[in-house]
């Protein structure tokens, strides 16, 4: 057996990624093409003129052929352009550099709650297996599969409204603030930055109850998946020999079980955060966030051409990388798969 080249490695998954993004931009540039609508009469208007819409037409390339069209839309989207919006009449990246942060901030915040909810809850249901605290985290990671995020979303805003009148529901940071934006667009980061720690305290609370609703469906399903994992290595021979030994259970749960019993959780948490980028939609739309979620969701509605091709571009830019990521961070923690047979 010999050790895998880490930089062979990475090189690998770097060209499936450029091939997947080819072949998914290639595959949402047509579909986007051949769905019923003419995108230059919706962008005027039933009262324009066929030779007003003929002439938005010449002028966004829809009157050439489909191979041309993408051909000169990667060209463009390899210098940045990805044409304008439809709906908002300004440059789409100009509109993903607005809503993509708002979004990616929540998602990541869920995740946060996801990792610190649901692993200890897998761990606590896996030790104490058959027993009261492995009944009651039963039901709370099976409640969490069943019930939408957005029955969620909607009971925390009642609860909050009820129980902390002074709680924000809606929106991502007071206006009373006057906080007038950062360089990154993310409200956590840009508030360290300029040494606003009262925009940081106030973007963490309006992050809590729609992070902790997008996180809900993720927390039970990786609970469940860490409750079996961790039941199954408990079986495992050497898990058996350390006991035998007297080494403390601490030990053998904190250093070898839950090292063994993380990799199919992280599997879950890759293709999770590419879905929650997906499923925010609703909870922004409940929240009011503002995201890139409910921004893809208005582009699909009004069919605007070039703000659905780049908002499906990137949705499946935040899939490959978070497998990536997922991909190395596994490889990290079992050296087996960093292997392959000597030839």
């Amino acid at each position: 057996m010999t050790q895998q080249n880490p930089l062979v490695a990475i090189l690998t998954r770097l060209g499936t990624f450029v091939l997947v993004m080819i072949a998914l931009s290639m595959m949402i540039f047509l579909l986007a093409r051949v769905v019923p609508g003419d995108p230059a009469r919706m962008a005027l208007g039933p009262a324009a003129t066929q030779e007003q819409v003929d002439a938005l037409q010449s002028h966004m390339g829809l009157d050439s052929p489909l191979i041309i069209q993408y051909l000169d839309y990667v060209r463009k989207a390899l210098h940045g352009d990805l044409g304008m919006s439809l709906v908002s009449q300004r440059p789409v990246v100009v509109d993903l550099a607005q809503t993509v942060p708002a979004t990616v901030e929540l998602v990541l915040v869920s995740v946060i709650f996801m990792f610190a909810v649901a692993i200890p809850l897998g761990v606590i249901t896996a030790r104490y297996r058959n027993r009261a605290f492995d009944h009651i985290g039963r039901i709370l990671s099976l409640t969490g599969v069943t019930i939408p995020s957005f029955l969620f979303a909607i009971s925390l805003q009642l609860l909050a409204a009820r129980c902390l009148p002074d709680w924000p529901i809606i929106g991502r940071l007071d206006h009373s603030l006057g906080w007038r934006g950062g360089p990154t667009g993310f409200l956590l980061i840009d508030g360290l930055l300029a040494g606003r720690f009262d925009v940081v305290l106030n973007a963490l609370q309006h992050l809590a109850l729609p992070a902790f609703a997008l996180s809900m469906a993720g927390i039970g399903q990786i609970t469940r998946i860490t409750r079996s994992s961790m039941i199954e290595n408990m079986r495992k021979d050497h898990v058996l020999t350390l006991q035998s030994f007297g080494v403390p259970e601490r030990v053998i749960i904190f250093r070898y079980l839950l090292k063994l019993s993380s990799i199919a959780p992280l599997t879950i948490m890759g293709l999770e955060f590419a879905s929650l980028i997906g499923n925010a939609f609703v909870i922004e739309m409940i929240f009011s966030w503002g995201g890139f979620a409910s921004y893809g969701l208005n582009a699909i509605l009004q069919k605007d051409l070039n703000a659905v091709t780049a908002v499906v571009l990137v949705a499946g830019l935040f899939f490959i990388v978070a497998n990536l990521i997922v991909d190395v961070l596994i490889s990290i923690i079992d050296p087996r798969l960093r292997r392959k047979e000597a030839r």
